[in-house]
């Protein structure tokens, strides 16, 4: 570690509540001055931000959803009311995927685009990368937020940064090894995709001097049998990271801890709830998330529903940080679960068993409703030397005695030619729910 860096991430359990406390009042006193979003939504409400004395406190403010953010910018095009500054203040402007509907358009300060830049800053600390290591970003840089903060952050600790946008991923390739990158940023999609178009190029990639790829923007990094597939492509360490466009970059796989997600409590507070009640769960029962993030006062959420789900680890962390873990990383979204026979069953699964086939070079999955139950068809493409009917008789059969033993339902598998499926080099959208 550099010694000149400030490492909150490290403070004791009582310094960083006091760390959280201090920030979360300073917060909501600057949003209840100026903020028409959040101004609305307390009055509403009846609520008195002053008084929140405690962390305990927080559980006074009503909990914000996504469908309520979406509702503001449609109806307050093209940035919504959750603005704490006039409009000159904002320097950076990054909208969300829109997966799941219209996409967000969210800006940010100067001093919200440095918080972005120090949460990156702890990130790289906790897996182990030094200022001497020597990063490389495989995207775009369009509109979405990706991995800009990352870069931001990775070029303010002295990084050695390398912008891999407007790129083939051959050409990337070369990139990786005539500059000597140590570690690789990009999403578990694109990481596989990489590891392929070396193998097809006969390109050393495990030979490289990459030591570690941290992914995210979508499941994989959690899920063992896709982190190995891709740990073995690259002979390097694969760290799972966690984080919204709303809410900023909050989690990480930490060097001490694999498999699981250490969440910032440095920069943001987390609650864990029951998705039905929204009341909080007892310690290590799986509920959904909830985040108020503390260095966007910009653009803050209070209590924000990430729909996502998770399971608090609560054995002692082995590098001795006090930091809220979380068992397995992200479990799956609230509203990914699909019910069939009986049984629910998340994306994640399904991919934690089609990764365990080498013989799958992809695979897309649509559930239906045909006569008031759910259906599933699971689309495998083999890899290209899987070319006899016979050898895709034979993978199609084991993938579906996996998933009959695994999750206890029956599902349509069937395969496609080889290189009929899309790549990614964003997130992959493999799971499709047809109505």
């Amino acid at each position: 570690m550099n010694p000149s860096e400030s490492q909150p991430e490290n403070l004791n359990r009582d310094a960083l509540e006091a760390r959280q406390l201090e920030r979360l009042q300073h917060l909501l006193k600057e949003v209840s001055a100026s903020n028409p979003f959040w101004q609305q939504k307390w009055n509403a409400a009846g609520v008195d931000v002053n008084s929140i004395q405690s962390l305990a406190d927080l559980q006074k403010l009503p909990i914000t959803t996504k469908a309520e953010l979406v509702e503001d910018h449609l109806s307050n095009a093209p940035y919504g009311t959750n603005l704490t500054y006039p409009l000159e203040t904002y320097t950076r402007m990054h909208q969300t995927s829109g997966t799941t509907g219209s996409p967000m358009r969210w800006l940010d300060t100067k001093a919200s685009w440095d918080w972005f830049g120090e949460c990156w800053a702890q990130i790289y600390r906790m897996v182990g990368l030094f200022p001497e290591d020597r990063l490389f970003f495989p995207f775009s840089f369009g509109p979405f937020v990706g991995f800009w903060a990352a870069f931001e952050g990775a070029t303010r600790r002295g990084n050695f940064c390398l912008a891999g946008g407007g790129m083939g991923s051959e050409a990337r390739l070369k990139m990786i090894l005539d500059n000597k990158i140590t570690a690789v940023c990009c999403t578990p999609t694109y990481a596989l995709r990489l590891a392929e178009v070396a193998e097809v190029e006969n390109i050393d990639l495990a030979g490289s001097r990459v030591r570690a790829l941290v992914v995210a923007g979508e499941p994989g990094g959690n899920i063992e049998a896709t982190k190995q597939r891709i740990g073995q492509g690259w002979g390097a360490r694969v760290f799972d990271h966690w984080g919204m466009t709303e809410i900023g970059a909050l989690g990480i796989e930490p060097l001490e801890n694999p498999g699981g997600l250490n969440i910032l409590e440095t920069e943001c507070i987390p609650e864990i709830v029951d998705p039905e009640t929204l009341q909080p769960v007892e310690r290590g029962a799986q509920g959904e998330l909830l985040i108020t993030n503390l260095g966007r006062v910009g653009s803050p959420l209070i209590r924000y529903r990430t729909g996502d789900l998770v399971c608090e680890d609560t054995t002692p962390c082995p590098s001795g940080r006090n930091l809220l873990r979380l068992k397995g990383g992200i479990l799956g979204r609230a509203d990914d679960m699909v019910i069939i026979r009986g049984n629910n069953v998340f994306p994640s699964s399904l991919e934690a068993i089609l990764r365990t086939f080498e013989q799958v070079a992809e695979y897309r999955i649509e559930v239906r409703t045909i006569r008031a139950m759910q259906h599933m068809k699971i689309e495998l493409e083999p890899i290209e030397s899987l070319s006899t009917t016979d050898q895709q008789k034979q993978i199609v059969n084991e993938v579906s005695h996996a998933i009959k033993d695994r999750l206890n339902f029956n599902a349509e598998v069937t395969t496609v030619a080889p290189g009929a499926l899309p790549r990614f080099e964003l997130k992959g959208k493999r799971f499709f729910k047809i109505d």
